[in-house]
């Protein structure tokens, strides 16, 4: 783990190209169509080490978070220009509420109000009235629809994930914390702490979470979350060596 600021060229190690995607929020055509972007992208970089991290919230909101979920657990695919490609995938405050839900029915009512039913239809199907109204109706249907596969590949999302410079995570740190010692809460749900905050940290904190019109970069971090569910734009940063840019829907 670095202990100094990252330098004002962050960088990722040589040969390497990394993909980070945004928050999708059960938009699954979007993701479909930018991972086809992605992948051309990389097919004229076809002699880097390809990864790409996904930073969370790939559930609730858009109408398919299953088939997004679905897409996740399949990795990459197994031919073409990522196959070889590093897949991870990280834990978002909206894969939180979902699994939170599955044991605690107390919880569902925020995460309905911040588009859990979505993901529950998605799941489910059509949802009767009293479903809509009753959360222990809700959770029942929920428990009996979702794939216990999915399931576990929620439950064991990473927090955070390092290559280079970059530190990637959903939300964000809390600032002059050490990565060890940082609050997983702070790490999905932070704000305005760790936004506002022109600290240097000892990388550069590549996050979601946080909508923004556009990709939002400062010295410290670079913020991707597009509101993609209901702009239509879902957002991928490009990192190679000291290089930055990005692609989007």
């Amino acid at each position: 783990m670095r202990s100094d600021p990252a330098s004002c060229f962050p960088s990722v190690p040589s040969g390497c190209r990394v993909y980070a995607i945004g928050d999708v929020h059960g938009r699954a055509d979007l993701l479909d169509l930018l991972l086809t972007r992605i992948a051309e992208d990389a097919q004229a970089n076809a002699h880097k080490a390809l990864s790409l991290v996904f930073l969370g919230d790939f559930v609730d909101r858009g109408q398919h978070s299953k088939a997004v979920v679905d897409r996740l657990i399949a990795g990459p695919p197994s031919t073409g220009p990522l196959a070889k490609a590093d897949w991870v995938c990280l834990r978002g405050n909206h894969e939180d509420y979902l699994v939170r839900f599955f044991t605690d029915q107390g919880s569902g009512r925020a995460w309905c109000a911040n588009g859990g039913v979505a993901t529950v239809e998605s799941y489910a199907g059509p949802l009767t009235d009293e479903q809509r109204t009753d959360l222990a109706a809700l959770q029942l249907a929920f428990i009996r629809a979702l794939p216990r596969t999915h399931l576990r590949f929620l439950s064991r999302l990473p927090l955070w994930h390092m290559i280079g410079d970059y530190l990637f995570v959903h939300a964000g740190i809390r600032p002059g914390i050490r990565l060890e010692d940082q609050d997983p809460g702070d790490m999905l749900w932070i704000r305005d702490e760790f936004l506002f905050d022109p600290t240097p940290h000892p990388w550069v904190v590549v996050h979601g979470h946080s909508q923004r019109p556009l990709p939002e970069v400062r010295a410290n971090r670079i913020g991707i979350d597009t509101g993609a569910y209901r702009s239509g734009v879902l957002t991928a940063l490009v990192l190679d060596g000291s290089t930055q840019h990005f692609l989007s829907t």
